[in-house]
C-alpha cells in the first residue's frame, strides 16, 4: 500500500441561480419513419448508434440514437448543455418510455465551467402525504413485491418534468416549451423499434395486460411491437403540447396531475386478467406540494482528482465516496488483475454494508453525510481488507460518528433491499466547457406497469425503493416509508475535476449495481489505464454485502474468476450489469463521448463536430 498522503474530506458546493431563454427549433422527420398507427408501419433498420465519438463543440451519451440526435440539434444551435440535457431526457420519455419519462424522477449533476463549481438537484419522487411505514403492509405481512410493483400503491409522486424546469430556470438558456418540442415531434412521427425496444416489450407483456391504457398503447394488436415498425405515441405529443402551452402547473396543479391521481387511486384494471392492483393515495396536494431539491453535492479526493456525486436521499454519492476513500491507499494502479479486483470488491462490500445502515431520506433521517465521507472513517473501516482472502457478507456496518481506532464492526448487517434495474442515464457537454450526469427513471421496466390513459406515459414504481419491513428487527431502518418521504436510491451520476476543470463524468442505470457500475468505471480509467470507453466495456462484477458476487458472462471463466475464488470469494451470473454513458476532455479542446457497445442494445454517442470530418 501507499504512503498516506494529506486529503480533503468531503465539502459541500454552495447553490447557484441563473435564468433565460433562447429560440426553439424543430427536426425533420427520421428516415424510414412514417406517421402510423402503434407499431403498423413498416421501416428499414432502427437509427444507427456508435459507442464512441470525438470531436469538439459538444457532445452527448445516452441509450437512445434519437435522443442523442436531438441533445446535439440544440447544442448545434447555441443551447448549452443543460438545454441539451432536457431535450435529451424528454426524448428518452419517447424512445426509453420504460425506464425514464415525466411519470418518474432522477438526480441531476451540473458542473459550471465558468464558476468552477458542481451543483445538483434532487427529483426524486416522494411519498403521499398519508404514507406510513405500514405502506406495504397488509394483516400484519409484507406484501409480495410483484404485488405492490403492479399497483397504485407504488407510484410516488414524480420529479422529472420540475427537475427539467428548475435546471432550465437556474442553468439554461431555453424555455421549457423549445425543450420540449423536439421531442414532441419525435412521439408524433414515431422511431423505428429495435430489438431491445421489443425484448423489453415482450419481457412485461402479462403485466402490460393487466391495463388497458397501457395494453393499448405498448401491445398493438395484443402484441408487442414488431421489430422495424414504427411506434408512435400521439397521446404523449399531445401531453407534451400542453405543457408546451400551459407549463409544469398542467401537471402539479392542473388536468394532467388530476389523470395521474386518478388512476393512481383507481387503476383502471382488465377484468378478465384477474389482476387485483392495490389503490394508492396520492393527492393532487400531493403533487402540488411537490419540492425538487438544490442541494450540496457530496464530494471526495481520488488520486488528486475531485469527485462530485448526489448525495442523500440518492445513496449513490456518500457509497461511491466511501468506497473510494477505502481505496485512497491501495496501489491498485500496480496491482495484479485479481489483487486489484479483489480490492474493488472488499472496498464495495463495507461501502453497502454502511449504506444499508445508515442512508435515507435526509429531511425525515439524521443520514452521517460528512461523517460517512470522511477519510478518518474510510481508513477505519479499510483495515478489514486483507490480501489473501475475503470478507464474509453480510458484513455488519460501521459507526461513522465514532470510528474506531481498530477494525471493529457495529451493529447488525442490514441487507441490500431490491430496486428497479431499468433507469437511465446521459451525459452532456457544451462547447464553453459545462457538463450534466443525469440519472432519470420510472424504476422497474415499465415502472408500475400502469400507464396514465390519454396521456401516453408510465407511472413510476418508485415507492418499492422502501423497505416494506425493518431490515433488522429492533434496529433502527432509515428507509421505511413515510408521509412526503423520498425511497433511498442509488443512482450514482458522478462528475470529476482535474485541478478545478471538467476531466470526465458517468452514470449508469442498474438498481443497487449502479453504484458498483460506476465504481468499477472510475477505478478502471483512473487506476488501470483504460479509456472512459474501454472502462465502459469491461466486464463487470458486483458485490453489495450479498454472499455472492454478481458477475456478467465475460468475466465468468476467466482466469481474474479463478484467482478470487481461491481467496474466498463467489460468483452468480447476472446477464447483464448497467448501461454507462460518459463524457471525457481529451487534450486540445477535444470531447470524447462514450457509451456501451452491446449492453441495452448499445448505446449512442455523438459530437457536434466530430474530428476527420462531418457528422456524428
Amino acid at each position: 500500500m501507499s504512503t498516506r498522503r494529506v486529503r480533503r474530506t468531503a465539502r459541500l458546493a454552495p447553490p447557484l441561480l441563473l435564468a433565460a431563454a433562447l429560440t426553439a427549433f424543430s427536426l425533420a422527420p427520421a428516415a424510414g419513419a412514417t406517421p402510423a398507427a402503434h407499431g403498423a408501419a413498416p421501416a428499414a433498420v432502427p437509427a444507427p448508434k456508435q459507442p464512441e465519438a470525438t470531436g469538439t463543440g459538444g457532445a452527448v451519451a445516452s441509450v437512445s440514437a434519437e435522443a442523442t440526435d436531438i441533445g446535439i440539434e440544440v447544442l448545434r444551435r447555441g443551447g448549452n448543455a443543460v438545454d441539451a440535457a432536457v431535450a435529451t431526457a424528454a426524448a428518452l420519455g419517447v424512445t426509453e418510455p420504460y425506464s425514464s419519462g415525466i411519470g418518474g424522477g432522477g438526480y441531476f449533476v451540473y458542473y459550471d465551467a465558468h464558476r468552477h463549481q458542481v451543483y445538483t438537484l434532487d427529483g426524486r419522487e416522494t411519498a403521499p402525504s398519508t404514507a406510513d411505514q405500514n405502506l406495504f403492509v397488509e394483516n400484519g405481512q409484507a406484501l409480495p413485491f410483484w404485488t405492490a410493483v403492479n399497483s397504485g400503491r407504488s407510484v410516488g409522486v414524480p420529479g422529472s418534468l420540475l427537475t427539467w424546469q428548475q435546471a432550465l430556470d437556474r442553468w439554461g438558456t431555453r424555455s421549457l416549451a423549445q425543450s420540449l418540442k423536439p421531442a414532441e415531434k419525435l412521439a408524433n412521427r414515431g422511431f423505428v423499434v429495435d430489438q431491445t425496444f421489443h425484448d423489453q416489450t415482450a419481457q412485461n407483456q402479462a403485466r402490460f395486460a393487466y391495463f388497458p391504457a397501457t395494453r393499448d398503447l405498448f401491445l398493438p394488436g395484443g402484441q408487442p411491437p414488431a421489430v422495424g415498425s414504427v411506434f408512435r405515441n400521439p397521446d404523449l405529443a399531445a401531453t407534451y403540447r400542453e405543457l408546451e402551452r400551459q407549463g409544469v402547473g398542467a401537471l402539479y396543479r392542473g388536468d394532467i396531475g388530476r389523470d395521474i391521481t386518478s388512476v393512481v387511486q383507481h387503476p383502471q384494471v382488465d377484468p378478465a386478467s384477474g389482476w387485483y392492483a392495490r389503490s394508492g393515495a396520492m393527492t393532487q396536494a400531493d403533487l402540488a406540494g411537490y419540492g425538487v431539491r438544490a442541494q450540496a453535492p457530496t464530494e471526495v479526493d481520488y488520486r488528486g482528482l475531485d469527485v462530485y456525486g448526489i448525495a442523500p436521499s440518492s445513496s449513490g454519492g456518500t457509497t461511491t465516496g466511501e468506497a473510494l476513500n477505502i481505496l485512497n491507499d491501495f496501489d491498485l494502479a500496480h496491482a495484479s488483475s485479481v489483487q486489484y479486483l479483489h480490492d474493488y470488491l472488499e472496498a464495495s462490500r463495507i461501502a453497502f454494508a454502511d449504506r444499508n445502515r445508515w442512508v435515507g431520506d435526509p429531511r425525515f433521517e439524521n443520514v452521517p453525510t460528512q461523517a460517512l465521507l470522511s477519510q478518518r472513517y474510510a481508513d477505519s473501516r479499510a483495515c478489514l481488507i486483507k490480501p489473501d482472502s475475503s470478507l464474509t457478507s453480510p458484513l455488519a456496518p460501521g459507526d461513522p460518528l465514532h470510528p474506531s481506532a481498530g477494525c471493529v464492526d457495529a451493529g447488525t448487517p442490514a441487507p441490500t433491499t431490491p430496486e428497479g434495474t431499468h433507469t437511465t442515464h446521459l451525459t452532456v457537454a457544451d462547447k464553453w466547457g459545462n457538463v450534466v450526469s443525469y440519472t432519470l427513471t420510472i424504476e422497474q421496466t415499465g415502472g408500475s406497469a400502469m400507464t396514465v390513459p390519454g396521456r401516453g406515459f408510465l407511472l413510476n414504481n418508485e415507492l418499492t425503493d422502501f423497505d416494506f419491513t425493518p431490515a433488522v428487527a429492533g434496529v433502527h431502518d432509515p428507509n421505511l416509508p413515510g408521509p412526503a418521504k423520498r425511497p433511498r436510491s442509488s443512482m450514482s451520476p458522478t462528475i470529476v475535476l482535474k485541478n478545478g476543470r471538467f476531466d470526465f463524468a458517468v452514470g449508469s442505470p442498474g438498481g443497487a449495481t449502479i453504484i458498483t457500475t460506476v465504481l468499477q468505471v472510475l477505478l478502471g480509467h483512473v487506476d488501470r489505464g483504460l479509456s472512459l470507453e474501454q472502462a465502459i466495456a469491461a466486464p463487470r462484477i458486483s458485490q453489495r454485502n450479498a454472499a455472492t458476487t454478481e458477475a456478467e458472462p465475460a468475466f465468468l471463466g476467466s482466469a481474474d474468476e479463478a484467482g478470487l475464488q481461491a481467496i474466498g470469494e463467489s460468483f452468480t451470473l447476472n446477464p447483464e450489469i448497467g448501461a454507462a454513458t460518459g463524457i471525457q476532455a481529451l487534450p486540445g479542446g477535444l470531447l470524447q463521448a462514450a457509451a456501451e457497445p452491446v449492453r441495452r442494445g448499445g448505446g449512442a454517442a455523438a459530437v457536434v463536430d466530430p474530428v476527420g470530418g462531418p457528422g456524428h
